[in-house]
């Protein structure tokens, strides 16, 4: 399912992700994300504006159930 999905452009054809879901998608990789992230934060730090980033790793909380 995730080749047919990644390999044709039918979620891109027809706008079913949101442009910012980098995940099994051409062109748009982690690194991507990670700058469209810092750019967001130097965007409003530069606006005065306070920012706060809250990372999490639900994997590892799936990894603890037996």
């Amino acid at each position: 399912m995730k080749n047919r999905l990644y390999t044709c452009s039918y979620l891109d054809i027809n706008k079913i992700l949101y442009n910012y879901q980098f995940g099994f998608r051409h062109n748009h990789s982690a690194t991507l994300a990670l700058i469209d992230v810092v750019d967001n934060l130097y965007e409003n730090l530069d606006k005065q504006n306070k920012v706060i980033g809250i990372y999490l790793d639900p994997q590892k909380a799936f990894s603890l159930i037996l």
